[in-house]
Parts: C-alpha cells; structure tokens; sequence
C-alpha cells in the first residue's frame, strides 16, 4: 500500500494539534513532520519536529527531500490549520497513480465564522510563470520526482526555493490540477482583490523579487525560453504624422474622473504638437456629455466607436488607427492623472534616448482624493535593459503609464479584450524590441470602489489569471521556437 509522508509548517500548538489529528485519521500517512523555525514550547504527539532556517528556502526543500521516504509526500504551506476532506488523500493517490503526475493540487474551501466558501484554483500550464500561482496551500508530490527535482537545485534560495523547486518538477512531470474541493482551511487573508493587486510590486518584497526573478530566469534557459538582451533597432522614421504624440483615452462611464483625465492632458508642456483622442465606448452616466466640454480644443478628438463589441484592446486599437494619431501612442486610464504638466515630454524623450518601441513609467498609488496611499510609489525596479523581456514572463503586469511607437503598435495591435491586453502587447514588443524606463512618478494611480478590479469574486479572478497565464504560454512558446530557429 503506497504511503504518504506529510509536511506541515508549525502554527500554533493548538493549531498543530488539530492538523495533526485530522492527519492520522488517514491510514496512508506514515510520518507527520512539523517544520519550525525556533524551539516549539510543547509537544505534538503523533509527529516528528524538523528544525528548519525558512519555510521557502532551498535548504528546507532538501530537508524535506532527505525524509520523503515514502511514495508520495504531503506539503502544507499555510499557517492555518487544515481538514482534509473524506477520502481526500485516497483520490490524490489514485489520480496521481492514474496520471503519473509530478505533482498535485485541489480546490478547496475557506473557512471563516464557520462558513465554508469555495475557493476553486485554475490548471496549470507552461505559462503559469508567476511566483504567485495559487495552487492553495496542499501540494501532493509524488517523492521520486520531488528528490530529483531538489537534487538539480544549485542555488540557495531564501524565498524562492518552492518557487525553483515547482518549476523544475514542472520539467519532470506534469502539475495536476484536481477540481474537486479535498479539503478545509481557514483564511486570514481577506482583504479585496484590489487591495492584493499590487503585493508584488511592494518596494518592501525586493529582496523576494530578485530571488524569483533568478529562479525564473535560470528555468528560461534551461527551457530554451530566454532571450539574450539583443533587440532590433528603431530608426523613427516613418512619415505622414501630424502629430508627434497622441494620448489615447479609452473611456465608458467614468463621469466622476473622466474630466480630471482629460485636464491633466491638456496642461501637458511640451515642445512638440500632440492632440488628446478620446474613444467613448457608448457611456451612458453623462461621460459623453462631460468629454464635450472640451471638444472646442483642437486638441481633443471625441471618438465613439460604431462597433457595440469593443473592449478597451479595441477601443486603443481604434484610436491608434485613427488618421490623427501621433508617431507615439501614450496611455492614460480614464480615473487617473498625469503627476505634472512634463508626463508627455519625458515620455516622447525617453523613446529617442533609449532606442525603443515601447516606455513603461512610474506611478504612484492614490485614493480617489490623490492622497498617497500604500504600498507608495511603483517603479517595477524588475524591468531592466539586460533581464526585463524575460522577467515579464513572471510578473502581471508592466508598469505604467505605457507609450508605444504608433508603426510598431499598428502592426502588432492589441487583443479585444478589457484585461491583459496591455500586458499581451508589452510581452510581444519585448520579444523583438527594448522597453525603455522613466523612473520618474509620471501618473497618479487612483484606487477606489469604481476600479475594474476593486473587488473581483474568485470566478472572475480565476478567469483572468487564466488568460494572462495564457498569454505567457503563447509568447513563452514563440521565444523558444525563435531560439530554436536561431540555432540552426
């Protein structure tokens, strides 16, 4: 009878107790070990303690590997105690006997005021890239893979070493995704979704990016998936525009930000000719009415599309063919602001200095009032000439605002969709051209009640993640086939 080894890291005594006695119920499990960073008070009868320096550190995962000496192992990552559900270790056993899958993982329901609330996670591909994938919190590893996995870590990580050790089982076998909810736990993270958005970018989680940052691009070159800092040219030559830069607003229903939008423009100081050009996606709450206060300025372009199926992608896309659009295409979300009236002359700067065909920004984070509020100013220090392309396949998100050289976005252009689309764009762009930076606060990133993704429900998040992780397969597959094709 194949066995189980179970990992748990050490909550509170009361907590480990109550693991550890839903654990025995099983009689699949062998041992139960308690990872702990200091000496506990008090015993836990019915496990062994494993003293371990971090519960993400390489050197913990080899501790682990040196104790997996039964077929299958058991990882449990949060702090919070767990219940697994009936039969729940019988089914991982059978489907990882069925699949012969490196790896395993579930949905399962959160706990809180003793209401169970489903919390479904999404099926891993190759690319589900972020150090942030949610597998929940129960990893089931089958033991040989894991062992080979931990014996090919050649770095010592201190936060990344799950992150290196889930990308080189990824090589050996597949991550299974089993959607059916195999157990219980409690969640102390009940923040909204837009108030997690931004976590990884924290200033405060450096030192954890730069770890994942090597682990991940350490697996792009084992793949075959990296690119080397070599990027095409741009001669900005190309003719036939009016303008040398354009603001694109794509807006619907923003009555309550979108004139701040538009008069952060229209106080830009620059040495070159630029228009604004608004795409209205048919508002309905007074927003049009609002944009046409300011339509006597020969500068603003009021568009509303003829077409009823155009998400924000669509909506750029539609700006940015317009006859009027400038050599550049400079982003601007209709409930943010531009910091100060030079946002667009260093922008149009940063593309002759750098050479490149897209400029990502700085912004600060703002209340609706435009009162700094946490985590401050975002610069995605992670995006760097030398190791930004291949980064990009790791973080959400690219920066803002965006600007793009208008040939190269016509010839691109973005999907019609309403999220990930800038994100879409930015990885095709880096696959071929260099990204420049400004890591001046160019924009006031407003967060309130009226943002997209204020307050997403898991569905929605789920579906989003999805799409990008998407996205990172598509483009991860084309850079290896260029790799591929450059090698012959």
């Amino acid at each position: 009878m194949e066995m189980i080894n179970c990992f748990i890291p050490f909550l509170s005594l009361p907590q480990a107790r109550q693991t550890v006695r839903a654990l025995r119920l099983c009689d699949r499990v062998k041992n139960i070990y308690l990872l702990a960073t200091e000496k506990v008070p008090g015993a836990v009868e019915g496990c062994e303690m494993l003293m371990i320096d971090s519960p993400t550190s390489s050197a913990t995962f080899r501790t682990i590997a040196l104790h997996a000496d039964t077929a299958y192992t058991l990882l449990y990552t949060k702090y919070t105690a767990f219940e697994p559900g009936q039969f729940a270790f019988e089914r991982l056993l059978a489907i990882a006997g069925d699949t012969n899958a490196g790896m395993l993982y579930a949905d399962r329901y959160q706990v809180k005021d003793g209401n169970y609330k489903p919390a479904p996670v999404i099926d891993y591909q190759k690319g589900s890239l972020r150090d942030d994938f949610d597998f929940g919190s129960l990893l089931f590893f089958r033991s040989s893979v894991l062992k080979q996995a931990v014996r090919a870590m050649d770095a010592d990580y201190r936060f990344a070493g799950l992150y290196d050790l889930r990308l080189r089982v990824s090589e050996l076998a597949e991550l299974v995704h089993v959607n059916e909810y195999l157990y219980s736990e409690a969640e102390p993270d009940t923040r909204k979704s837009g108030e997690k958005l931004f976590d990884y970018v924290d200033p405060k989680n450096r030192a954890v990016q730069i770890e994942m940052e090597s682990a991940c691009t350490a697996y792009l070159k084992r793949i075959g998936g990296y690119l080397a800092p070599d990027f095409e040219p741009i001669a900005f030559d190309a003719g036939g525009f009016e303008q040398e830069a354009s603001v694109i607003i794509p807006v619907r229903n923003r009555i309550r930000t979108i004139e701040d939008a538009i008069r952060s423009v229209l106080a830009q100081k620059t040495t070159f000719r630029f228009n604004l050009i608004i795409v209205d996606n048919h508002s309905t709450d007074g927003t049009s009415e609002a944009i046409g206060k300011y339509t006597a300025d020969e500068r603003v372009i009021h568009l509303v599309p003829e077409r009823s199926d155009l998400g924000i992608g669509g909506c750029w896309n539609l700006g940015v063919h317009h006859p009027a659009c400038g050599k550049f295409a400079v982003q601007l979300d209709s409930d943010d602001v531009y910091s100060g009236p030079d946002t667009l002359q260093k922008i149009v700067n940063a593309f002759y200095e750098q050479n490149c065909a897209m400029v990502v920004g700085t912004y600060r984070m703002t209340d609706f009032k435009m009162n700094e509020i946490p985590p401050g100013i975002i610069d995605h220090r992670e995006w760097t000439p030398e190791n930004g392309r291949n980064n990009a396949l790791r973080i959400n998100g690219l920066g803002a605002p965006r600007a793009f050289y208008t040939p190269v976005l016509r010839e691109i252009n973005l999907p019609n969709t309403s999220y990930g689309e800038d994100y879409a764009l930015g990885l095709r762009i880096s696959r071929t051209w260099q990204i420049g930076r400004i890591y001046d606060v160019l924009y006031l990133c407003r967060r309130w009640e009226d943002n997209s993704d204020a307050a997403l429900d898991v569905v929605k998040m789920n579906g989003h993640n999805t799409y990008k992780d998407r996205i990172r397969t598509w483009e991860l597959q084309a850079r290896i086939a260029l790799n591929a094709h450059s090698s012959r």
